[in-house]
């Protein structure tokens, strides 16, 4: 759907956004053509979680917690097929160009952010041979990983106490994120891992 019918040439806003891939993403009525992983991997890797505010020399990454999620729900789902591990590994994707807010701040804005979230989530998985809109058993399970991913950040390197995070996202089963350790690491090699995560599941489709 395009939503700037009616308007001239020259009353039309520029609601694209040039990438480095040398793509034109429009940000109001995106298509999978414009889509392309590189972009998708450099953006989230220089997207910080948390508003920055975390402990370390380095942001916590959009990218970074992607592979987080991915890791915790094919712990919790180990039956998941590698396609449902994909739809995991990119359910924040579309942050590589409208960046992460976080929860109060997402809620003050209202459900515009959620409609040009939708629209940007339909074109990167209809480009990646997913469903464009993600079926809700699943959206659930990746929703369960994404909030245990958000206890171990809060915990880790946010500042909470064990109590505030076990308040805001749910106490974690401790056996699930046994192992998982969150090291915060330049930008670039959280991207290149991001890139390699996610062409080693295109390669098992």
């Amino acid at each position: 759907m395009d939503f700037r019918k009616g308007l001239t040439v020259a009353t039309m806003p520029r609601a694209w956004q040039r990438m480095l891939s040398g793509r034109r993403l429009d940000l109001l009525d995106p298509t999978p053509v414009d889509i392309e992983i590189e972009d998708i991997a450099h953006g989230l890797a220089f997207v910080a979680r948390w508003n920055g505010q975390t402990f370390g020399d380095y942001p916590y990454s959009v990218a970074e917690h992607s592979l987080l999620v991915e890791a915790l729900f094919a712990r919790m789902c180990p039956t998941a097929t590698t396609q449902d591990r994909l739809a995991a590994l990119l359910h924040d994707a579309p942050e590589y160009v409208i960046g992460d807010m976080i929860s109060p701040v997402k809620a003050a804005v209202g459900p515009e952010y959620g409609k040009l979230d939708e629209r940007l989530t339909a074109a990167i998985h209809i480009r990646f041979g997913l469903p464009a809109v993600t079926p809700a058993k699943l959206k659930k399970q990746i929703k369960k990983a994404d909030r245990v991913s958000a206890w171990m950040e809060a915990t880790q390197i946010a500042g909470f106490t064990v109590a505030e995070a076990d308040k805001f996202f749910g106490a974690p089963d401790r056996a699930l994120i046994a192992g998982l350790d969150i090291h915060l690491r330049p930008p670039v090699e959280v991207r290149r891992d991001f890139t390699r995560r996610h062409a080693s599941l295109m390669g098992q489709l």
